[in-house]
C-alpha cells in the first residue's frame, strides 16, 4: 500500500489502519447480536413470539436505516461531515447497548425499544463508514483495502464475544447468578467495545475536500439534500452500470443480511443446539472468514472483480438450497465453513465494486445509496422470515418446519440478484464514473 503515501489526495498507512480498525469496532455487534442479543430478546419475550420480535425489529431497523441513509450521505458531502456522522451514529448506538444492558430483563419494550435503535445505528453507522473508502484508497489498493477492513472485523468480532462468554462462564463468581444477568453482562461487553474501539477512527480519519465556506441552516441542508437525492435518482441512467450493480446488489444483499440475521435462530430451532454450541459455531464462522475474506481479494485482483462475486453468489444460492434438507449438527457445521470462506469476500467485492464505479466528488451520497440499495429491500428478507415463521405459530406447525422453509425463501434474492448483477460491465462503469464532473 505504499502508493497511498506517495498520493497526497490518498491516506496515509495510519488513516486506513485507523478505517480499517472500525470494523474491528462494529463487529462486536454484529457477532454478539446473533448470539447473545438474540438469546436475551428470546428470552423477554412472549413465549413463542422471540425469533418474530427478533425478525420484525431487524427488519424495522432496516426500513428506517433505508429512508435515512443516502439523506445522511448527501448531507455528509454539503458540509464534509461524515466524520462527524460517524461519530453520532457509532457513539449513540454503543450507548443504546449499554442502555440495554442497564436495564432489568422485566423492562420488555424498552429493552426491544433499545434493540431497534442500536441496529439501526449500526446500519447507518456503516454507510457513512463505507464512504470513505474511495477517499482513502485508489484503483489498485481498492480490494485489498476494502478487504483489510472485513479481515480485521472477523477477529473483533471473535475477541469480543470471548470476553463476554467468560464473564457469562464466570457469572456465578463475579455476582451474576442467573442467565438474564449474565446476558446483559455480554450486551454490555458488545456496547463497550463498539463505542471504545471506533475512538481511533473517530479521532484519525479525516474528511477529504474543503469545507463549504458557509454553513446554511440545518434545514435548509436537509432540504438539499433530498433534492440531491432526487436529481440523482432521476439522473441514474447516466451511471448504467452503477444502476445495474446496485439493483443486482439490492437483491443478493437481502438474502446475505437475513442469513447472517437468522441463521442462528435455524441451528437453534430446527437442529436444537445450546447455546455454548451456537456460541462455538460463531466463533468457528468468525476466524474462518478472515481468510476467506482476504482470499476473495487476492481473487479479485487476480481474476477480477466480476467474476469473483459470481463465484461467491453461485455459493450463497448453494448453500441456501443444501440448508433446507440438512438434518443433523455436523452437517450444519459443514455449511458454517464453507459460509464463513465467502461471507465477508462477498461483501469486501460488493464494497470495492460500488468504489470503483462511484464518481469521486459524489462519494458519501453515492455510498449512500449503496447502504439505500443495501438496506431498501433488506427489510423484506427479514420481514418474510418472521411472517413464516408467525405463520407457522398460528398454524401450530413445528418450529423446525416454518423455519426451513423462511430459509429456502431466500432463494429468491440470491438467484435474482445473481443473474441481475452478471449484467455489469465494470470496466465501463469506471470510465462512466470518471466522465463525471
Amino acid at each position: 500500500m505504499s502508493n497511498l503515501d506517495e498520493n497526497p489526495r490518498r491516506a496515509t498507512r495510519t488513516e486506513v489502519f485507523a478505517w480499517a480498525l472500525y470494523d474491528w469496532a462494529e463487529s462486536a455487534y454484529s457477532t454478539l447480536s446473533i448470539t447473545i442479543l438474540l438469546l436475551y430478546i428470546q428470552l423477554i419475550s412472549p413465549p413463542n413470539w422471540g425469533p418474530v420480535v427478533w425478525a420484525w425489529g431487524i427488519s424495522l431497523s432496516m426500513l428506517v436505516a433505508a429512508v435515512l441513509s443516502p439523506i445522511i450521505g448527501a448531507m455528509a458531502d454539503a458540509r464534509r461531515n461524515k466524520r462527524t456522522w460517524l461519530a453520532a451514529t457509532a457513539l449513540g448506538g454503543a450507548v443504546a447497548c449499554v442502555l440495554m444492558a442497564a436495564l432489568p430483563s422485566t423492562a420488555t419494550w424498552p429493552i426491544i425499544g433499545l434493540f431497534v435503535l442500536a441496529s439501526l445505528a449500526y446500519e447507518i453507522a456503516h454507510g457513512v463508514y463505507n464512504g470513505f473508502l474511495p477517499e482513502i484508497a485508489d484503483q489498485k489498493t481498492m480490494n485489498r483495502v476494502s478487504a483489510w477492513g472485513y479481515a480485521l472485523g472477523y477477529p473483533g468480532g471473535a475477541f469480543a464475544l470471548v470476553v463476554a462468554i467468560v464473564l457469562m462462564k464466570q457469572g456465578a463468581a463475579i455476582g451474576l447468578p442467573d442467565e438474564p444477568s449474565q446476558l446483559r453482562a455480554g450486551i454490555l461487553v458488545m456496547g463497550l467495545w463498539w463505542g471504545l474501539f471506533a475512538l481511533p477512527t473517530l479521532l484519525i480519519v479525516r474528511d477529504r475536500g474543503p469545507r463549504p465556506e458557509q454553513r446554511p441552516p440545518l434545514g435548509v441542508i436537509v432540504a438539499g439534500a433530498v433534492s440531491e437525492v432526487g436529481r440523482t435518482l432521476r439522473n441514474v441512467r447516466r451511471y448504467r452500470m452503477l444502476a445495474w450493480f446496485l439493483l443486482g446488489f439490492l437483491l443478493y444483499n437481502d438474502g446475505i443480511q437475513t442469513v447472517l440475521t437468522q441463521a442462528s435462530l435455524f441451528a437453534k430451532d430446527v437442529l436444537a443446539f445450546k447455546p455454548e454450541e451456537l456460541i462455538s459455531l460463531i466463533l468457528m464462522i468468525q476466524f474462518v472468514a478472515l481468510p476467506g475474506a482476504m482470499t476473495v481479494g487476492w481473487l479479485a485482483d487476480w481474476f477480477g472483480q466480476k467474476r469473483v462475486l459470481m463465484g461467491c453468489l453461485a455459493v450463497w444460492v448453494a448453500l441456501v438450497t443444501v440448508a433446507f434438507f440438512i438434518t443433523t449438527k455436523s452437517q450444519f457445521w459443514i455449511l458454517g465453513i464453507v459460509l464463513a470462506l465467502v461471507m465477508g469476500g462477498t461483501q469486501s467485492v460488493s464494497r470495492a465494486i460500488m468504489g470503483a464505479m462511484t464518481p469521486a466528488a459524489r462519494t458519501a451520497e453515492f455510498f449512500g445509496f449503496f447502504n439505500l440499495s443495501g438496506k431498501a429491500t433488506s427489510f423484506l428478507g427479514t420481514f418474510l422470515f418472521g411472517a413464516i415463521i408467525a405463520t407457522g405459530n398460528s398454524a401450530d406447525w413445528p418450529a423446525s418446519r416454518s423455519t426451513r422453509w423462511a430459509v429456502l425463501s431466500l432463494l429468491v434474492f440470491f438467484v435474482l440478484g445473481w443473474l441481475i448483477a452478471g449484467r455489469i460491465n465494470v470496466a465501463q462503469g469506471r470510465r462512466e464514473a470518471e466522465n463525471t464532473p
